[in-house]
């Protein structure tokens, strides 16, 4: 069980979490919407909650099957991946995989069925965005587009998504709102692959990282840390909402991964990064969600 909890990459969920509480917070109080709590219904969060927690648990499997399987896990100094290791054998990490999405895919039927059916269409092409993040004969995040699928799946569909199955439909400050959110789960995979670089290049993995280079890479990282914070203000102001302002005082937990990214950290130094990361995206969703649920109420 520890090795499947390891394999799951705890650190990385974060990323699923944030967009489904900031596109929550952000259909709360939402003109015309009177049901559940401030306009939320509570078991359409969670089974939202849900969808993004399995699609993410699913692409970190899928993502260690499919790189175990090519072999471009053998260079590797990250944390463990159950494949390359031997810990679990190829066909269990698939199925896992598998299972997940089949978990994901249930949720999200659910809330199609409560909301409208389009979500149908949105749930396989985020199904099939993780698959072929590294798994197909032609995998995109080989090629150097995963940040644009974390972006676009873990940010604006995962957020707005969020807020669709409270209001159904989508508004300025949903759209808005998940661009902050994009860019930190973007981060997640950039000090990732930063740290990859050197095996990624070995086993001919062209990552954003592998095509930027260290330098650039690292300046990419400190940009997608810090530009959620100069946004945050602006959708505060311009949606009425000015406690989402608040996520501001999150900024003081970004010095210390990005110092370390600055000064050169590599390797097995990354590691601790990644946590670093993942908490600051834990705490500005969570800080950021607070202010736009309570600010429609100034």
């Amino acid at each position: 069980m520890n090795a499947w909890i390891a394999g799951a990459r705890p650190r990385t969920l974060p990323a699923a979490v944030v967009p489904v509480l900031v596109g929550t917070a952000a259909a709360a109080g939402m003109e015309g919407v009177t049901t559940g709590l401030k306009g939320v219904v509570l078991w359409r969060f969670a089974a939202a909650l849900v969808v993004s927690l399995a699609l993410q648990v699913g692409v970190n499997y899928a993502n260690d099957y499919s790189d175990g399987v090519r072999g471009t896990d053998d260079e590797r100094v990250g944390p463990m991946r159950l494949v390359a290791s031997g810990a679990k054998p190829a066909g269990a990490v698939k199925r896992a995989a598998f299972l997940s999405f089949g978990v994901a895919a249930v949720a999200g039927l659910a809330l199609a069925a409560a909301t409208s059916w389009w979500l149908i269409v949105v749930g396989l092409a985020s199904i099939a965005a993780a698959w072929f993040y590294t798994g197909g004969p032609r995998p995109y995040g080989y090629a150097g587009f995963g940040e644009l699928f974390v972006f676009v799946f873990f940010g604006v569909v995962a957020t707005t998504g969020s807020a669709f199955v409270q209001i159904v439909r989508i508004t300025p400050l949903t759209l808005f709102a998940s661009v902050p959110v994009g860019m930190l789960a973007v981060a997640l995979l950039v000090v990732n692959n930063l740290r990859d670089i050197p095996g990624d290049t070995v086993s001919g993995k062209r990552t954003l990282a592998v095509r930027l280079g260290d330098k650039r890479t690292r300046r990419l990282y400190t940009a997608l840390m810090f530009l959620p914070f100069v946004v945050t203000p602006l959708i505060a102001g311009l949606s009425g909402r000015p406690f989402a302002a608040a996520s501001l005082f999150v900024v003081v937990m970004v010095n210390k991964p990005v110092l370390q990214v600055l000064q050169g950290a590599k390797g097995p130094a990354l590691i601790p990064v990644l946590g670093q990361t993942g908490r600051v995206q834990l705490f500005f969703g969570i800080v950021f969600s607070i202010g736009l649920f309570i600010g429609h109420l100034t």
